[in-house]
């Protein structure tokens, strides 16, 4: 293994795979090693490649598995020798121990309930002076986003107990964190210039439930959005049970920096396929929408949904068809079930074969290309504020961002050119053209 001396900044190759709370801990852990740290973009000139995987599903962990194995055989020409330390929920989900034995050229394992333990796990094996214990030091953070926003993830793991889910079994029971914590946490980040937090858990709704303290998310709200500096303030993956009147309508008085953005995972609308999801509600998820409307009519919703789940039936799945044909949501994501070993929905009868839930999956992607089409249409001709993300890498003076209602590396991107753009900077534009997921802005 390589040793790195001195106080120098450490080189790091790094790769987050999956959901953002996978990139808020790499950010934590690369805040946390005790030394400057320098980002390269050539594997080859790294002292560590850092590579956080995700196991949630079979394709991220093929994802996962091709990332290591790339790294592996690019760094075997390597005349020193990076450190190579994996991390992440494929490690939570198969253990060190098996994929050692698989992967023996991976020189350092990091399990993913040993998060807070990685900067002294790495510091060790790097020789470097120190490194931050705890992952919930202000200082700890070094940001990969754009400029303009950031993740916060206000609590781990999850107490639901979904048929089909890994999530529980990989990153453990729902551990809140508390509001102290984040406050700080959100202060130093809008102090890096960030303007726009968006906040994240596997199920956010649930937050402080953990703590003797369920619906108490609106406090937490309350005093993220009296911070200086911040601009937007968006949820996403609120649990349809946590979707309450309460909530809603405290979204709704807030007002700015409080998005009435929401992303309400479904995953389906037929209550059969419900049931056998167990999904904490698995009623009609039609009253969900139809009160989140009666109560924010201006509200732009964000939904998944899973395809080809155990048992649905042709006619079931017609029926989700409609419920999104009728329901026009602004954004929807579609998966197509993947049968996960350890899940109670593996081993259920009635899996249905891959080509017909691919099939499923493209047929409700196609009638959702058209709905958003249609939305952003509607946008063509107004004057909306546009949050700029980033330049745009192929044509100078252009630039990628988003209006309120597209959300960070979920959505689609606004594309924006004219005077005063510029990354981070929050401004108000002509939006001129559409595409089916895509805007495009003059400022």
């Amino acid at each position: 293994m390589p040793r790195v001396t001195g106080t120098r900044p450490v080189t790091v190759w790094t790769l987050s795979l999956g959901c953002p709370k996978n990139r808020v801990d790499s950010e934590r852990l690369l805040g946390s090693l005790g030394v400057p740290v320098k980002s390269v973009t050539q594997m080859g000139r790294a002292r560590l490649v850092f590579i956080n995987t995700c196991g949630f599903i079979a394709p991220a962990v093929r994802e996962s598995v091709r990332a290591v194995l790339e790294a592996i055989q690019r760094l075997s020409a390597c005349k020193n020798k990076p450190l190579l330390a994996v991390a992440g929920c494929m490690v939570g989900r198969y253990g060190k121990e098996a994929l050692a034995r698989d992967l023996p050229e991976v020189d350092i394992w990091l399990p993913v309930d040993a998060r807070e333990q990685w900067p002294l796990m790495l510091a060790k094996v790097l020789n470097l002076p120190g490194g931050s214990q705890s992952s919930e030091k202000e200082e700890s953070r070094l940001l990969s986003t754009w400029p303009s926003y950031a993740w916060l993830k206000i609590s781990e793991g999850c107490r639901h107990a979904c048929a089909f889910c890994t999530i529980p079994s990989i990153r453990g029971p729902l551990r809140s964190v508390d509001a102290p914590a984040l406050l700080a946490e959100a202060r130093a980040l809008l102090g890096q210039g960030v303007r726009e937090l968006a906040l994240v858990a596997q199920d956010v709704t649930d937050w402080g439930a953990d703590m003797g303290r369920k619906r108490d998310l609106p406090r937490l709200l309350e005093s993220l959005a009296q911070l200086d500096g911040l601009a937007w303030l968006r949820l996403l993956y609120l649990y349809p049970a946590g979707v309450t009147t309460e909530l809603l309508r405290f979204i709704k008085n807030a007002g700015r920096p409080l998005l009435p953005y929401l992303d309400i995972p479904l995953q389906h609308a037929h209550p059969d396929v419900l049931a056998r999801m167990g999904r904490p509600f698995a009623g009609n998820p039609r009253r969900v929408i139809d009160n989140v409307r009666s109560i924010l009519p201006e509200a732009a919703l964000r939904t998944t949904f899973i395809v080809g789940y155990p048992g649905e039936s042709e006619g079931q799945f017609e029926h989700l068809c409609r419920f999104v044909e009728e329901t026009r949501f602004r954004h929807v994501g579609v998966f197509t079930y993947e049968a996960e070993e350890g899940t109670r929905a593996a081993a259920y009868p009635e899996q249905i074969p891959d080509a017909v839930r691919r099939r499923r999956r493209a047929t409700l992607m196609k009638l959702q290309a058209g709905i958003s089409e249609k939305h952003l249409a509607a946008d063509v001709g107004r004057r909306l504020e546009v949050l700029v993300d980033a330049p745009h890498p192929e044509w100078p003076g252009l630039h990628i961002g988003r209006v309120w209602h597209q959300a960070p590396e979920a959505d689609g991107i606004t594309y924006v050119s004219g005077p005063g753009v510029a990354p981070g900077a929050l401004i108000t534009c002509d939006v001129v053209e559409n595409t089916e997921y895509d805007l495009t802005a003059l400022a």
